[in-house]
């Protein structure tokens, strides 16, 4: 089974002392940090030599027209990137998830390779029960992993009937089925006990947010006998998990209509109250300026938007709507309520959200006790020596 790209490698060096930053465990190696880069295909591999004597230091693959110009895959010098090494770095994947969700009875659905986290540059593949997306971010990850030969593995390993693959371009996202029926891609799974379903095809990144899974749990026991708003709601999963927890009313915000019916059947999957859920399809920040100005206020405001930072060059304009943003939850947040306050923005700094949220909940005229800082689960792992991969933010606050 040929997993990757079995290309002769090629010859790299550094124009940079980067050999500690590579060794512990930094995964990127930028352009401008290499010296000449061949014009080879995307995805050849690479053997990368240190920028002085020219000593292999470690072994990857290349994207010549990328900021990113060789994801490392190895620091094991001398040995070559294989078939084998592939199929051992993927079974160290399954191994940790195993751990943590076998016998799948309560979740079944879960991110099995998170990338550079894995040991795995540029590769994620999440599983929704019977059926698994791969994904490849760009063209170089797109040729180096070989995704049909993947999907075979994923069958053989797990029970995979059914393997989507979605290409992340520069330009557009395409996803298309690469095993298995042609049949309906909406696939059912159970999170900590809880119906949902997935679109592989047609939602958001492979179809649910698999990486809120542990913030969902941590809304359930603060929901009972509140009022729950879940702003951005998408398809309703935090606001199943207030409704699981004993909500008194819940709403989901959302301006995706399609995004709501599913949040509608969500909570009818898990045999709720028809009557304590309500979809809202409306702009969020309109919504809660709207609300604010008639003085509406909630028990539980979860706010967990898009990136607003999808570069770099955007942070600034992020900062600001992130902080619009809270101060309006922060303005419809009840006396002693609680503000949920999410980010996905991996340009976004862990210590900046926090001063973001901390400002917001100060132009709102309010106090705040941190009731907890969390990020993504373990499914979701990241390498130490690379914090820019720890993207997520989900900050727990209540209000004076």
């Amino acid at each position: 089974m040929q997993l990757i790209n079995q290309s002769p490698p090629v010859k790299v060096q550094l124009s940079k002392n980067l050999v500690k930053v590579i060794k512990r465990g930094h995964a990127w190696v930028y352009a401008d940090a290499l010296r000449d880069i061949p014009d080879v295909l995307p995805g050849t591999p690479a053997i990368l030599l240190d920028n002085r004597g020219g000593r292999e230091i470690a072994r990857g693959y290349l994207d010549p027209a990328g900021p990113i110009a060789l994801r490392v895959c190895s620091t094991q010098t001398n040995h070559p990137l294989t078939s084998p090494w592939a199929e051992h770095t993927m079974q160290q994947a399954l191994a940790l998830r195993v751990s943590l969700f076998s016998p799948y009875d309560r979740t079944n659905a879960f991110r099995l390779f998170n990338g550079e986290g894995d040991g795995l540059p540029g590769l994620v593949c999440d599983i929704y029960a019977d059926a698994a997306v791969i994904v490849t971010d760009g063209p170089a990850p797109e040729h180096f992993w070989q995704v049909d030969q993947i999907a075979l593995w994923l069958a053989k390993h797990l029970s995979v009937t059914r393997v989507y693959h979605k290409s992340r371009g520069s330009q557009s996202h395409q996803t298309v089925q690469i095993h298995g029926d042609d049949t309906d891609p909406t696939t059912y799974f159970i999170e900590n006990g809880i119906t949902f379903t997935a679109n592989p095809l047609g939602g958001q990144k492979t179809g649910f947010f698999l990486d809120q899974r542990d913030n969902r749990l941590a809304i359930q026991p603060l929901s009972r006998g509140k009022r729950v708003l879940n702003v951005f709601g998408y398809t309703g999963g935090f606001s199943v998990y207030a409704g699981i927890g004993g909500a008194e009313q819940v709403a989901t915000v959302d301006i995706a209509e399609p995004a709501l019916q599913e949040a509608d059947l969500h909570w009818k999957y898990n045999r709720l109250p028809p009557e304590k859920h309500i979809s809202i399809c409306a702009d969020a920040f309109q919504y809660l300026s709207e609300i604010a100005l008639k003085k509406e206020v909630w028990d539980l405001v979860i706010l967990d938007p898009p990136s607003f930072a999808p570069s770099e060059s955007s942070l600034a304009q992020a900062i600001k709507a992130y902080t619009r943003l809270i101060t309006l939850g922060v303005q419809v947040t009840a006396p002693g309520g609680i503000l949920a306050a999410a980010s996905c923005s991996s340009h976004l700094r862990g210590d900046q959200f926090n001063q973001i949220v901390e400002e917001s909940i100060a132009a709102g005229r309010r106090k705040g006790i941190i009731l907890g800082i969390f990020g993504q689960p373990p499914d979701h792992p990241s390498p130490l020596a690379m914090p820019e991969l720890r993207y997520l933010k989900f900050n727990l606050v209540q209000l004076d």
